[in-house]
């Protein structure tokens, strides 16, 4: 049994979700990319599932109002710290 393969954060699609929307990918580098990924997903609370049918069928629509809302905030504010701290690296 791989429980590994079954089992993850519901929050990793609806980042890459916002990310796409934002057209992100074509602003920034993949390595830019992974780190605000990584960022972003460590300062969401986890939602672990199996399916994204079980998201859909015990999350009501302004849990996931909220829940999208709280992607975009807190991709938001890591996009900002990332980019402040490239230009106090002079970068």
């Amino acid at each position: 049994m791989n429980l590994g393969d079954d089992i993850r954060n519901y929050y990793e699609q609806l980042v890459l979700d916002y990310f796409h929307a934002q057209e992100l990918h074509l602003r920034y580098d993949e390595e830019f990319m992974a780190d605000l990924c990584c960022l972003v997903l460590n300062r969401l609370p986890p939602r672990y599932i199996r399916n994204a049918v079980d998201m859909a069928f015990f999350l009501s629509s302004q849990e996931r109002a909220e829940m999208d809302k709280r992607v975009a905030d807190t991709v938001n504010e890591s996009l900002a710290f990332l980019l402040e701290r490239i230009k106090e690296e002079g970068g």
